[in-house]
């Protein structure tokens, strides 16, 4: 059996000193392979982007193990995380890409910068710029140019290109369409299907159930730090089991049942606030 590229086991995240610690992830195991998208649900302080943030090292553990590749990383000091960051095995885009692209760096310099510091050739990291501009559907014309003087869409597209330029095996998304409009989004969905038929493992985060259902194979719900509920994605939309998906189901303009009434989802409110 294929190990995962991504093993998240018990892990648990704390925040604060000791009289105002705040648990911020509880228990959580999740499992994410190759050609794989899981989609990562909650509402803002569920959890999501301290489960990211973990995973890429970037936040303390308190408890559990990540494993990303078979390799234990869970206790990695700071240089072998910058090893394996260099190496690309995992890369994160950002729900903002005006400010995770550096404004006074023009689109190619960018995508050639992370392969610069793998030491290749600045002709080849060019070259792999454009071709890169092309797998998500950009022109080369875009490479002259600066995040500032270019779409919200086509800087979320080239911030993609950029996570693909060390070719991961993982990538990170933390609300990649929120921003962008429906035609943008669709674009973005389009490439991260792609990336997904392409064997790379992806794990989309947000808050928006309707985002995630057309491209998520698997579904993990967050609640209050805790993984509430995990499963196929039609499973969890169709028939979910916890209140918290249920509320989040009943909620969703996309997918909201025209019987779910207001009433109900108060009852669902009530039942997890009990």
């Amino acid at each position: 059996m294929t190990t995962p590229v991504l093993q998240v086991r018990d892990l648990e995240v704390h925040y604060g000193l000791r009289r105002k610690r705040r648990q911020a992830l509880h228990g959580v195991t999740l499992d994410v392979s190759a050609g794989e998208t899981v989609g990562l649900i909650g509402e803002t302080g569920s959890g999501k982007s301290t489960l990211a943030r973990a995973v890429l090292g970037l936040v303390p553990t308190s408890g559990g193990r990540i494993l990303i590749e078979g390799e234990d990383v869970t206790d990695h000091r700071q240089r072998q995380w910058r090893r394996l960051r260099r190496r690309g095995v995992v890369q994160y885009v950002f729900q903002d890409p005006l400010r995770s692209l550096d404004p006074d760096l023009t689109v190619e310099e960018s995508l050639a910068e992370p392969l610069l510091i793998q030491g290749v050739s600045r002709r080849e990291a060019g070259v792999r710029a454009r071709t890169l501009l092309d797998r998500v559907h950009l022109s080369a014309d875009l490479l002259p140019k600066v995040p500032g003087e270019i779409s919200g869409g086509q800087r979320q597209r080239v911030a993609v290109a950029r996570a693909l330029v060390t070719e991961p095996r993982l990538i990170v998304l933390d609300e990649p369409v929120s921003a962008l409009d429906s035609a943008n989004r669709v674009q973005v969905l389009e490439i991260l299907k792609e990336l997904r038929d392409d064997g790379v493992a992806l794990v989309f985060i947000s808050h928006d159930l309707g985002s995630v259902a057309g491209i998520a194979d698997r579904i993990a719900v967050l609640y209050q730090g805790e993984l509430v509920e995990v499963g196929a994605a039609a499973a969890v939309i169709n028939e979910p089991q916890h209140p918290y998906t249920r509320l989040l189901v009943s909620s969703a303009p996309t997918l909201r049942d025209a019987s779910a009434t207001r009433a109900e989802r108060e009852e669902l409110r009530a039942l997890l606030s009990a």
